[in-house]
């Protein structure tokens, strides 16, 4: 069935357009969707049809009906996978740059997921339905370095447990513009969805849930610094806002940083290097470590 949607336009989305509120409330959804529903005369505001380039007020009601979604069929694909370690219960990958983790609209091939059907065929964890199977956390696309994945709900529990304790070692190294003072801190500061900008994260002190960044200086260079960070919170581009919070974002990071990058790079220069956890099986702490790309370590011989 349709799920009927009503929503009233807050005050920080007065005088936007109607196609952008929808796809700020939905960001899911593309903006070409909502423009030809808008079109098409399904949606209304004020019990009237409007255009698309109407401007929405503080306490419009707008009213349209989302068709209910239908999982699409996730295919296993021969995609090569950098295999850091692998037994019965888990399997560590060293993430390429530009990898989507998971399927999501826009990226339904060419996933991790995608190749992990393939090289693990039915042995992935299945307590984050079909299109997460194994996938206990995840890092952004344009992200690189360690992740593991699940092949068991056994394994799977074990480790989400592990998360939530806050007891898995996850240390990642950057390059963010501007120097320090000083050598290391602590950002803590919540982290929830931007309040205008739908699809960004933000700080956000009144809907945002706890984030803690500890980050230390491994060398100070001219205009950047090279940075190491540890999570021990994990939420959504947490060290990307954590760093830009603090006047320092991440090299190459169009959207939480600069929009044109220094050394036109594709994405953020960011590596899960340190990986560490109990083991589900053995209780016996394991850690992994992964080289810094060939992109991350030329970055840092030129600056």
């Amino acid at each position: 069935m349709a799920e009927d949607v009503f929503y009233t336009v807050e005050e920080n989305m007065n005088n936007l357009r109607i196609d952008k509120v929808l796809s700020e409330i939905y960001p899911d959804i593309s903006r070409s969707y909502f423009q030809k529903i808008i079109k098409e005369q399904i949606v209304l505001v004020n019990n009237k049809t409007v255009k698309s380039n109407y401007k929405c007020s503080k306490d419009d009601i707008i009213h349209f009906s989302i068709p209910e979604a239908s999982e699409p069929d996730i295919l296993p694909e021969d995609i090569p996978l950098d295999i850091v370690y692998e037994d019965e219960d888990v399997i560590i990958i060293n993430k390429p740059k530009e990898m989507v983790v998971h399927p999501a609209p826009g990226h339904y091939s060419g996933t991790l997921v995608n190749a992990l059907m393939y090289h693990c065929k039915n042995d992935l964890s299945g307590i984050n339905g079909v299109l997460r199977p194994g996938i206990v956390h995840r890092i952004d696309r344009n992200t690189t370095g360690l992740l593991v994945v699940c092949k068991n709900d056994f394994s799977h529990n074990c480790l989400a447990l592990q998360l939530k304790n806050h007891s898995i070692t996850r240390r990642y190294e950057a390059i963010v513009y501007n120097t320090f003072k000083d050598a290391e801190g602590v950002v803590d500061a919540p982290i929830g969805r931007h309040p205008i900008e739908r699809k960004k994260m933000a700080i956000n002190y009144k809907n945002g849930k706890n984030a803690v960044t500890h980050y230390k200086v491994l060398k100070n260079m001219k205009g950047f610094s090279h940075i190491e960070c540890r999570l021990e919170t994990g939420r959504t581009h947490q060290i990307r806002v954590h760093m830009s919070s603090i006047h320092h974002p991440l090299l190459g990071d169009d959207v939480y940083g600069p929009a044109k990058s220094a050394y036109n790079l594709t994405g953020q220069t960011l590596h899960a290097k340190v990986l560490g956890f109990i083991h589900p099986r053995t209780q016996k702490y394991m850690e992994f470590e992964s080289d810094l790309p060939d992109y991350f370590q030329k970055l840092l011989t030129i600056l």
